[in-house]
């Protein structure tokens, strides 16, 4: 921990991290337990984060959950971020193209964050939400963001946060995760074939702004019966003129690439 952190409420950031598991609510003396800290020391933080309104207890069951507070910050945050604003009119014209879900992501401490989210009308389709995090190295999204930072920085964030395999399909290989990174600055698009979740394929485009450096990506993802190669390179272009769409409103400007 950073010499100048302020530990409890360094705890009480963990404890609030730990309740969000549970939407149905956790008994104090499993929080306890999870989190290794005293149940006293938990009630004390607990009964702090409630007067403040990011927990809340459940008058009949005694378990804790998230408060309606953190809602409210959480809106004021996105409402934010004017890439949102920005980019949902092309989301929503890629998604009514490609009728599969389409996300706008950020990065945030090495993990990709959804922002923006448009649904498919399809019954079977991948369920996620915004403020979802997720590992960058394996997701197009990530990748197609890795792409486009300095190879330096790009390295750094490998080494840093590793390459862990979530399915038996990630890849776990710093020299091969790098080729591929090659691959998605030659192609302008990234693809994740179940790398993340098993049944889930995405094509990803990143998103510049005007020093032509990646600040997030959009992709178009759905279950593989659906989203086979074939499919997500179809996809491929509409993905890439979204992202290009979408940067020119940041202030990327194609013809000086041209």
């Amino acid at each position: 921990m950073d010499e100048y952190a302020v530990k409890s409420v360094d705890k009480a950031c963990y404890l609030m991290e730990v309740v969000s598991d549970y939407p149905e609510g956790i008994a104090i003396t499993e929080l306890a337990n999870q989190v290794g800290m005293y149940k006293s020391t938990v009630h004390r933080l607990l009964t702090t984060l409630m007067h403040r309104g990011y927990i809340e207890q459940d008058i009949r069951s005694g378990k804790y959950k998230l408060g309606y507070r953190l809602l409210d910050l959480g809106m004021k945050l996105l409402a934010s971020i004017d890439l949102r604003r920005e980019a949902m009119p092309f989301l929503q014209e890629l998604a009514a193209a490609s009728n599969e879900v389409v996300h706008l992501a950020l990065v945030d401490q090495g993990e990709i964050v959804y922002v923006e989210k448009v649904e498919s009308q399809n019954t079977i389709r991948m369920h996620s939400r915004v403020g979802k995090r997720v590992p960058i190295h394996a997701t197009g999204l990530g990748k197609a963001i890795l792409a486009y930072l300095p190879v330096t920085e790009a390295i750094g964030i490998v080494e840093r946060y590793g390459l862990a395999p979530l399915t038996e399909y990630t890849i776990t290989d710093r020299d091969r995760f790098l080729k591929s990174l090659e691959e998605t600055r030659k192609l302008g698009y990234a693809m994740d074939v179940e790398e993340n979740e098993l049944g889930i394929c995405c094509v990803a485009a990143p998103i510049l702004d005007n020093n032509r450096r990646a600040v997030a990506a959009c992709s178009v993802s759905g279950p593989n019966i659906r989203m086979t190669t074939e499919r997500l390179r179809e996809l491929a272009p509409h993905v890439t003129e979204t992202g290009i769409r979408i940067s020119e409103r940041l202030g990327y400007q194609v013809w000086k690439t041209r």
